[in-house]
């Protein structure tokens, strides 16, 4: 005759239970607005009791100020990572067009929208918006600024023409948030992004695009 022996369950340390409380907050966030984390929310999303929940985010704005910090900094770290993988600035660049102006984007287009609406009025939400644009900025500034010292890219000032590109994302993100379909925009609109780039940092017309496609031809060969 057998017997079940009751399964033990696992103690998660605070580091990883922690980091699974955010996670979960941060696919609440991206999927359906930080205006829906709540304690008891992520509790139940967990099967775990609010009160746990409450012992490391003691408010419901500190979990949606990190669920925004968490999203944020994956997306820039998988667009511009800090150690890059060996290629050239311009190799990086037009990998992040490529995928930071398509479908895949949307979600975090429409996550900052939304972070950036509600900062007006949560002071924990405001301060981290303003930290992730400063990250989003150097990181990009030093892509650009490392493809001048390489005589890649040629502009008189790497800082504002990393501010012009990022108000172009930005404001193809709005149009993403209003556009019921973004795959029907015309390819100007598409490519306002890249044209941008390629004009302020002295690149010949469709270098960022060639750039993307070479790569992409490159691991279809390898069998990557």
């Amino acid at each position: 005759m057998s017997t079940s022996v009751p399964r033990k369950r696992m103690r998660k340390s605070p580091a990883d239970r922690r980091a699974e409380i955010v996670d979960a907050a941060a696919a609440v966030a991206l999927t359906e607005g930080l205006e829906c984390i709540t304690l008891r929310r992520i509790a139940e999303q967990l099967d775990v009791r609010p009160g746990l929940i409450s012992h490391y985010f003691p408010s419901a704005e500190e979990l949606v100020a990190e669920a925004f910090g968490s999203a944020a900094t994956a997306e820039l770290d998988r667009l511009v990572p800090a150690d890059r993988p060996e290629g050239t600035p311009t190799d990086h660049l037009a990998r992040f067009f490529a995928q930071a102006t398509g479908e895949a984007y949307d979600d975090i287009s429409r996550l900052w929208i939304n972070a950036r609406h509600l900062s007006r009025y949560r002071s924990v939400l405001r301060d981290r918006v303003g930290e992730q644009e400063a990250a989003w900025r150097e990181r990009l500034e030093g892509l650009i600024r490392e493809g001048v010292e390489r005589e890649e890219f040629r502009t008189d000032d790497p800082y504002v023409a990393t501010i012009q590109i990022l108000v172009v994302i930005d404001g193809l993100g709005a149009h993403a948030n209003t556009d019921t379909d973004t795959r029907d925009r015309p390819e100007a609109v598409t490519r306002m992004a890249v044209t941008t780039a390629e004009r302020e940092l002295g690149l010949t017309s469709g270098t960022l695009t060639r750039a993307t496609a070479e790569d992409t031809d490159t691991d279809t060969d390898t069998g990557a």
